[in-house]
């Protein structure tokens, strides 16, 4: 009977590994948790159940439920004294809590993994624990850059240090896997230090390590880090002022998400070469991408991409003269704003429209002439818009992206603008071109290593949610009982376990080993009672995202310099206006 029941437990734990494998995790997870129905006294496959189930609910974002059962393996292994296995819960552990933006506690956690795979002499173990650590400082970089950053263009001193530590321990990680000979692992750090060096402002020193990922990348014919690494080179161009090569680089990212087949990476990069020539003042090809990204977002349901591809038309449109077309665009961005709650994109549209309204001559009672969809025809490979006869512009202050062709502009202006976007770099996020709803083969470039195999347990990173500190508190007041009397009784309450004369003895002889020693859980504890407020916290309220939209902070940061370089130019032309004046006024002026 019990030979039966131990394999109907493996059974259904293999078929779940498999289905995880295949990245069906919710299927997975159901044959999981019923090989812990059905329960086991091997004690070995029932650590390796907890992993597999705590990584399956990980993909699937069920967080309470991953640290629940990473914290049942993390148990297990420390009361049978299995060092390695504690070692790879602990790093579990410590990438669910950085997701959650418990920063502090996962790095006693993934710490706690490098400390026991030093002292095992497990090599493999100390580089994905160098690189968790790594990502959890990376995360948390952002997260204060989220929180703290008050001023535009400063980095405080705690989000640079924070940063310094990623890039420290990624350069510590990259070291030993080349020590390994793990080239796969070598693109991963260098991928990671090219978006630390970026978000540190280094943008030279992010496009060398890039170009490493993207050389790795190409070895493996590794196309979607490939694709990542063109977009992440394109990112960093744009900040030392390159727009031209930073075009050629997006260009390569399209084609790549072509061939991936990924329409949601293939209009985020027509929505950034359309930033970029706009940026070039190529406005033509700026309306061709961005009705490119349109096409996609409104075929793929999203609508915060649709509203940006409506503005960024909008502006586009207005840079050419054409006033109509720009008032269909702002008008539907204006209704898309409204339907998903964008109050800043609302206020934008509204302006733009009363503006663009006065500079048609349409009175309050006038019906607006730019009902009619102005870009009928177009398909999403479609020829570039006619260039049509430019109308005054003069009354339309407050739109972003002005035709500057008209404007005289000192020497000193791109300097000031090209100064101020690397002032805004404390914004940035790492993998700019990847949706945060990543899929497990776009998380490589964050996550250790693949899918682990059942008797495997492998740490795993992403990006932020919402911190569920509730469940993390009942995890260290539970881990904190480590007498062996509770450790006992905690063992039988382990889901799964069946505790048999075999495997008694062995559970309780094993726990006394492992007795001593709470500095772990202590300064877990610590960690949690000085736990600072905005960690709690959500990022402060920004611009909806979509599937089809890139990173948002980068091309806003484009607007509002856009923006700030008009207002300058404004001041510039009513000096050049009063200058002229009084020349006219002196005598013998003609």
């Amino acid at each position: 009977m019990n030979y039966r029941m131990e394999a109907s437990c493996l059974e259904l734990a293999l078929e779940g590994e498999r289905l995880c494998k295949a990245g069906d995790f919710k299927a997975g997870a159901a044959f999981f948790e019923a090989a812990v129905q059905v329960g086991t006294e091997d004690l070995k496959t029932l650590s390796a159940i907890y992993s597999q189930l705590g990584n399956a609910y990980f993909y699937l974002k069920e967080y309470s439920k991953a640290l629940e059962y990473h914290k049942h393996d993390l148990t297990l292994a420390r009361t049978i004294g299995d060092r390695i296995g504690e070692a790879k819960a602990s790093g579990n552990l410590g990438n669910t809590l950085k997701i959650l933006g418990q920063f502090d506690e996962a790095v006693v956690c993934c710490q706690r993994h490098l400390d026991i795979s030093q002292e095992q002499g497990d090599k493999i173990g100390e580089a994905r624990a160098l690189y968790n650590i790594g990502n959890v400082y990376h995360a948390k970089g952002k997260h204060l850059s989220w929180n703290m950053a008050q001023d535009p263009g400063y980095l405080p001193q705690e989000v640079k240090e924070t940063l310094q530590k990623a890039s420290e321990y990624y350069e510590r990680n990259l070291s030993l896997v080349k020590e390994l000979g793990d080239r796969a692992a070598q693109g991963r750090a260098y991928g990671n230090l090219g978006n630390t060096q970026y978000l540190l402002g280094n943008f030279s020193e992010a496009i060398a390590f890039h170009k490493e990922r993207l050389a790795i990348a190409k070895e493996f014919g590794d196309k979607a880090a490939e694709r990542r690494a063109y977009s992440n080179l394109g990112n960093a161009h744009i900040f030392l002022g390159r727009f031209d090569i930073s075009a050629e680089y997006y260009k390569k990212t399209l084609q790549l998400s072509r061939q991936l087949k990924d329409q949601a990476v293939e209009a985020q990069a027509c929505y950034s070469l359309g930033n970029t020539y706009t940026l070039l003042q190529d406005y033509e090809k700026a309306i061709e991408y961005h009705l490119k990204h349109l096409v996609i977002a409104q075929e793929l349901g999203d609508r915060v991409g649709e509203g940006r591809a409506c503005w960024s038309l909008g502006n586009a449109y207005v840079s050419l003269g054409s006033h109509e077309q720009a008032l269909h665009f702002a008008r539907k961005h204006l209704e898309i704003s409204q339907e998903i709650g964008d109050r800043t994109g609302e206020l934008t549209a509204q302006v733009n429209m009363a503006q663009l309204r006065t500079a048609l001559g349409l009175g309050p009672g006038d019906e607006d002439v730019g009902m009619a969809c102005p870009y009928s025809g177009y398909e999403a490979q479609g020829a570039r818009p006619k260039r049509v006869q430019r109308n005054s512009m003069d009354s339309l202050d407050l739109l972003k992206f002005p035709s500057e062709k008209k404007i005289n502009r000192t020497p000193s202006d791109e300097e000031c603008f090209f100064d101020l976007l690397s002032k805004f770099q404390s914004n940035r996020m790492d993998d700019q071109r990847c949706p945060l709803e990543e899929c497990p083969s776009e998380a490589a470039e964050a996550a250790a290593t693949p899918v682990p195999a059942l008797e495997e347990r492998i740490p795993h990173s992403s990006l932020m949610a919402s911190p569920q500190t509730e469940e993390f508190f009942d995890l260290i007041a539970s881990s904190q009982s480590r007498r062996l009397d509770d450790q006992r009784a905690n063992v039988g309450n382990l889901p799964g376990l069946r505790i048999t004369h075999n495997n008694l003895g062995h559970l309780c002889m094993e726990g006394d080993a492992q007795e001593p020693g709470d500095e772990f859980f202590n300064m877990l504890m610590k960690c949690q009672s000085s736990r600072i407020d905005d960690q709690r916290c959500a990022p402060p309220d920004s611009i909806p995202r979509g599937p089809t939209m890139p990173d948002e902070d980068f091309f806003s940061l484009i607007q509002r310099v856009q923006a700030k370089r008009m207002d300058e130019q404004r001041v510039d032309l009513a000096s050049a206006q009063e200058e002229a004046e009084e020349e006219q006024q002196r005598p013998g002026s003609s």
